[in-house]
């Protein structure tokens, strides 16, 4: 881990290839909480592929257009959503119709992260 924040709307880690965030409890992630990702993609992954991994282990609500702002940061390459909540298969079904890059869902950490392996390869071997 490079770096560790804890805000009043999430917890966030982030690591060599990838963004972690626990949201708190109750929650709503607005648009406005996009710029904590435009500043992590822009101070730690400057021209450098990296993945949003978002650990949704409390209940909150998505604003889903967030997903729109999201896809337009250019190095962000996948956001994988760790949930073992059946209701989160429904939301992360209508967010990947709002996000233009890879969206999935993961019951584990250990997928996610395993699948952000993958993406970030296949990213790199395409440039």
């Amino acid at each position: 881990m490079i770096a560790s924040f804890d805000f009043s709307f999430c917890k966030v880690e982030i690591h060599t290839d990838y963004v972690l965030t626990i949201m708190t409890e109750g929650i709503t992630v607005i648009p406005k909480y996009n710029n904590l990702l435009l500043m992590a993609a822009d101070q730690y992954y400057k021209n450098k592929p990296f993945v949003y991994i978002s650990h949704r282990i409390n209940s909150y609500a998505v604003d889903p257009s967030i997903h729109i702002e999201m896809s337009k940061i250019p190095n962000l390459v996948g956001f994988a959503v760790v949930s073992n909540n059946p209701i989160q298969k429904m939301q992360t079904a209508l967010e990947q119709s709002l996000f233009e890059k890879e969206l999935r869902l993961f019951t584990t950490l250990k997928s996610a992260i395993a699948w952000k392996n993958k993406i970030i390869q296949t990213h790199l071997l395409q440039q």
